[in-house]
Parts: C-alpha cells; structure tokens; sequence
C-alpha cells in the first residue's frame, strides 16, 4: 500500500472543503435565543425578550438586575462564540448529539468544580434549559411510580419564579417547551397522577415579612400530615427568594429531614445562585439536591438551569422512571452518564443552552479568581451605599433586609451571609397625605421607562439639570408583588449585586469599586424622579 504525504496547505483546503459540506451552526446571537420557552423569544420591535435582556452585549446599560436576568457580557458573549466556532468545526467529522454529549460533559465537570466540589464526590448534575424547567424534571422524576399523590411543599410563588408552581405540579408553563414542542399553558404534561403543590406565605397580607418560626411552623404541619397519609415529600427549600430569604429555615429542613426520613426529599432553589462554595457543599453533604441557574448573580445570559444531586439521592432517583412526557423538556445527554431511565428520553442537541453555559462560566470563573477578603468588602460597602440610599430618599422605602442564617447546616460567614439583593417600595408626592405608594401598574411603569433614554421625554418633567438621569439606562429587578399599602397593591424593585459587578469592582486594585456603587446611586436618583412624575 502507498501512502501519500498531502502538504499542510493541501490539508487545510480539504478540511475547509468538508466543512463548506456541513450545515452551518446558526450565529451565536441566535443560538442564545434558541433551545428554551416562549419567555427567551424576543420581540420583533424591542429587540429583547421578556426580561428586557438583548443577545448581544449592551455596555450602556447599568446593570442592577441580576435577580431577575442579566444582559450578556462581553466576555461571556466572547466565550459563547469560541465554543459555536468549535462546534462549527467538529460537525465535520461528529454528529450533533456526539458533540453536544461531550461538550456538556465538560461543562458538568467544570461547574463541579467551580461549585468547590471535587471530582471523585460523585455528585450528579442534570442540565435543563432554565430553573423553571429543572423543577419540572425534578418534580416529576421523584414522583414517577409512586401509589399516592406526592406532595411538594414550597414558598409563596410570589417569591420565585412565575411558573414555578404549576412546573412542580406537571403542568406546561409556557406556550412551547424548550425542545421546541408546542404546548397550552396550564395544562397537564401528562394524564397521569399530578403532583400536588402546597406554598406556604412569606409575608403577611400588607406585604411585612414573617417570622421564621411561624414560616418553619407551616412547613413542619404540612410534612406531619402527609407523612401520616403516607405520602412522600419534595421539600423546596429555596435559598435567595426575590427579596433573598431562605426559607425555611435549614434548622428546619434537617429536622424534618430525620423525622421523616425515608418518606423526604429535600431540593434548595438556589437558582439565584448567591451562595459559596462552602454552602453548596454543605447542602450536597446533607443529601439535599441543588438548583442553580447562570442567569442571576452569575449574570450569564437568561435560560440555563442545572439541578446538582448528591450520591445517597441519585441512588433514590435512578430507581423513578423518567415520564416520556419530559421529552419535550430534556434531552438524553442532559442527564449523567449511567442514567438508565434517561435512555426513554430523546438524543437531542440543545446547543443555544451549552452556549448559555458556556458563557455562564466564564463569568463564575472571573469570579472564583477575585479574593473573597475583597468580595467581602464591595458587597459590604455597596449594600451600605444602597440602604443609607433608600432610607434619606423620601419616594423610595427600603424592606427590611432577611438575616441570612444557615446554622446548623454550615457554621462557616463566607460572603453569602451578606445580603446581596435589596427591595424598595416607591411613592408619589400627594398634596394631601405627603405621599402614597404607587400602585404595581405604576411600579412597573418605572422599572420599563428605568431602561430608556428619556433625554428627549420632556413630558416626565426631569428638567435640564438631569439630563444625565435621563439619559442613563438601567436595570433593576422585576417588580415583585409585596401585599397592600394604604389598600393599595404594591410591588417592590430590587437593586442587585452581582459577580459582574465584583469583578469589575475589583479591577485596578479596586478602584473601580466606586464607579460600581455611584452608578447605583444614579439609578436609584432616575428611580426617584421617575416616582415623582406620577404625583398628585
């Protein structure tokens, strides 16, 4: 046999020739808008989707908003477009599902780590296009083959995502599903026995939060009676509520965990992901399942979830079969490997999440690498600037900050018992009373015009001294539904850290730290006016 030496230029125009063979990839902006609900659709006017959040970096806008989505970052966006040109490339001599397959393994091992957890944990991950989505393919893999109707106990939806609820019961919550399927909100995944779903209220109806002992209370009656129905339980223990509560407390959960051991799940919500190394570890030790999203405080674009399993549990789990009605949800390879039930399940490709990732880790790695002396101290500094803030501006009323306590679970203060999410209320001057709040109509109305240039708005009376207000554009935190006020129904935003904004505070030896906490200030300033414009 002869062998033919080809030059490296022959090479390269061969494999140039094989790839012009294969079907391009879409753009990296498409696939960030690809492989999730109708939520990551953007508008054909705006150019965002619903969270207000462009595929493409937006350096003009200040962003405050990390509980609800985040803009992606340059970096991140950067990072996205190197993993869509490697997947360009290896199309030519792999399939879809083979590339996907690998890539998400890679990046199962990389948030491992990134999580402070070690290889050899055992530790299971299973990927999804949201968090949304995660509590959907939990709910239902933990509830397959059971006699009796499980119950799951959570918060007040109010405090997490929107369609959270009815996910957790097994019902579609958009208008398509993630794989692309076309589907009606509100209706059943499947004709089998659903999930029942009790919440449990964080604050009361004037929107003043609870006691914790009161809110454990609730959570420990609701387990004892199912327990004594002889029901099993998924506990959501959600760690960084919309106003960044835990509840209920881990005091609670593990107890409840021991009383009822056997019959409990207990899954922690932390899709906000404001939590350390150190928690995550914990939680998992404690044989507590992990939610985590890279859109929150991580700040990568919207639309990616991973659900961490610890190994007593995932030997639990793997003996459920996963419904077929997941496939609209979840893909083979989403699931680790060895996952037997997960072989009913599509070999599907969802390369717009892996890109999500992708860019969501090179945002938590940045972070990783910022000393946590120095974490510490911007978030100290910039949760005082924010409060001292609230509470000298008339229009705007800071609530109160939830202590955040994870005794007994973790005895360790990392930068995670600093609260990282802060609400406020907003009110209009009135002649007669001083002020009244603004009803959520009106908060809403404040937090879509907070993103707009509104240099040219002459009608909100700014006035030419702030034209700068004007002209700034900001994100905040999706208004959240807080009770009644004076019997009128409020909403509170959120100023936001997140771990963008601590690595760029960290920058130049911190220097940038100031710049990171003025332009707080300012978009509380733009806040204020904007509240003022609706007065009496």
């Amino acid at each position: 046999m002869t062998t033919i030496k080809l030059e490296p230029s022959v090479l390269s125009e061969i494999h140039d020739m094989q790839l012009s063979n294969v079907e391009a990839l879409p753009s990296t902006e498409q696939l960030l808008t690809e492989g999730g609900d109708a939520r990551i659709v953007l508008d054909a006017v705006s150019g965002v989707n619903k969270y207000g959040c462009s595929p493409l970096p937006d350096s003009g806008m200040v962003a405050l908003g990390s509980s609800t989505a985040s803009i992606i970052s340059a970096e991140g966006f950067a990072a996205a477009d190197r993993l869509r040109n490697r997947l360009q490339h290896a199309a030519a001599t792999e399939s879809p599902i083979a590339i996907y397959t690998t890539e998400l393994n890679r990046i199962r091992r990389e948030l491992v780590r990134l999580c402070g957890v070690s290889d050899g944990s055992g530790i299971d991950v299973v990927f999804a296009a949201s968090g949304t989505d995660i509590h959907l393919i939990a709910a239902q893999a933990f509830g397959s083959g059971e006699t009796t109707s499980p119950l799951v106990i959570m918060v007040d939806p109010n405090e997490t995502g929107s369609g959270v609820a009815a996910a957790l019961a097994g019902r579609h919550f958009s208008s398509h599903s993630a794989l692309g399927e076309s589907v009606v909100a509100g209706t059943d995944i499947t004709r089998a026995a659903q999930v029942e779903v009790v919440s449990v209220a964080l604050r009361d109806a004037n929107g003043v939060a609870r006691a914790a002992a009161a809110i454990d209370a609730d959570f420990e009656a609701l387990a004892s009676q199912a327990a004594a129905d002889g029901r099993r339980i998924l506990l959501i223990l959600i760690d960084g509520s919309k106003t960044g509560t835990i509840a209920p407390t881990t005091a609670c959960a593990l107890k409840l965990q021991q009383q009822f051991a056997g019959r409990i799940d207990i899954m922690v919500d932390a899709c906000q992901f404001r939590i350390a190394p150190s928690t995550v570890r914990a939680y998992l030790q404690r044989d507590f399942m992990v939610v985590l999203t890279g859109s929150k405080f991580v700040t990568g674009p919207t639309f990616s979830g991973a659900l961490l399993i610890p190994p007593m549990c995932a030997r639990r789990l793997r003996r459920h079969p996963i419904p077929l009605a997941l496939r609209a949800y979840s893909s083979r390879a989403d699931w680790p490997q060895g996952w037997t039930p997960a072989a009913a399940l599509e070999p599907i490709a969802n390369f717009g999440m892996l890109l999500r990732w992708e860019a969501a880790l090179s945002e938590i790695r940045a972070f990783r690498a910022v000393p946590e002396a120095q974490v510490i101290k911007f978030l100290t500094a910039f949760g005082h600037a924010v409060q001292e803030k609230l509470k000298n501006s008339p229009l705007l009323e800071p609530l109160p900050l939830p202590t955040l306590d994870r005794h007994p679970l973790t005895g360790r203060n990392s930068w995670d018992h600093i609260p990282t999410i802060h609400p406020f209320l907003l009110f209009r001057p009135d002649a007669a009373t001083g002020r009244s709040p603004l009803n959520q109509d009106q908060t809403l109305r404040v937090y879509q015009l907070l993103q707009t240039d509104l240099s040219k708005r002459h009608e909100l009376g700014f006035g030419k001294s702030n034209d700068r207000l004007a002209a700034l554009r900001c994100q905040l935190g999706q208004p959240v539904a807080c009770g009644r006020r004076e019997g009128v129904a409020v909403s509170a935003l959120r100023v936001c850290a997140s771990m963008r904004q601590i690595v760029q505070a960290a920058a130049h030896d911190g220097r940038d730290a100031e710049l990171m906490i003025e332009n707080a200030m300012a978009a509380l300033d733009k806040t204020a006016l904007l509240a003022n414009s609706f007065a009496k």
